[in-house]
């Protein structure tokens, strides 16, 4: 599966309204410096200690959205 990183800060940027529940992201403890990825599903995942945690999804337009505001591609 290939991601793109990001922090949560980060993820606010790219988020559209009505796109994804803020309450439930911070209720699974996204931070603004928080370690988020995000596959070419729209699934975003927070990293946890030991492991990765699924916290919502994007829909629609969101792989070009994410490519121009972090710069980076799909790894």
């Amino acid at each position: 599966m290939e991601f793109i990183e990001l922090t949560g800060k980060t993820l606010l940027d790219v988020v559209n309204e009505g796109e994804v529940d803020f309450k439930q992201l911070h209720q699974a403890g996204v931070t603004s410096d928080s370690i988020i990825r995000i596959n070419r599903f729209g699934e975003i995942e927070l990293r946890k200690k030991g492991e990765w945690m699924l916290v919502g999804g994007l829909i629609g337009n969101f792989e070009e959205r994410l490519q121009k505001l972090t710069g980076l591609d799909w790894v």
